[in-house]
């Protein structure tokens, strides 16, 4: 069953390793398998960021990418001000794992990098329906 949405928030030039390291630190904080991700999802100007979609890659799962103003109107637990004035909506990991509706199971976590700022933050969502958009190959969901 491939019911999971994993959001993911990332500044420009974040590292690989540490997208997939956060992405897998999450998955494991959460007691997750990685093969329930159904996909990675972000704002649309990260999409093409390499460590964002190197982490999709690695995982064999597709990167959906929303617009700032869809992610701006999705209700999540926390946002921030900085992040708003930014990149143009309060959060971009949480809101981009429950852009397409369902359960937020982890909220927002952020990278812990040996010596350097955090560039990448990640949240776990559970989807309900019958097929995340974009991820038609990977089959239908299973509550």
């Amino acid at each position: 069953m491939r019911d999971l949405v994993v959001g993911v928030g990332a500044s420009r030039g974040a590292p690989l390793a540490e997208v997939e390291g956060l992405v897998r630190r999450c998955l494991r904080e959460a007691g997750l398998p990685a093969e329930r991700v159904a996909a990675l999802a972000t704002l649309d100007a990260r999409a093409g960021e390499p460590g964002v979609v190197g982490a999709a890659e690695r995982l064999g799962v597709p990167l959906l990418a929303y617009p700032a103003g869809e992610l701006a109107a999705v209700e999540v637990p926390g946002g921030s001000a900085a992040v708003l004035a930014a990149v143009g909506t309060p959060s971009v990991a949480e809101a981009a794992a429950l852009a397409g509706g369902g359960e937020l199971l982890l909220p927002k976590r952020v990278s812990r990098p040996a010596g350097r700022r955090a560039s990448a933050t990640c949240a776990i969502a559970r989807r309900s329906g019958s097929v995340l958009p974009g991820t038609a190959g990977i089959g239908p969901y299973e509550p």
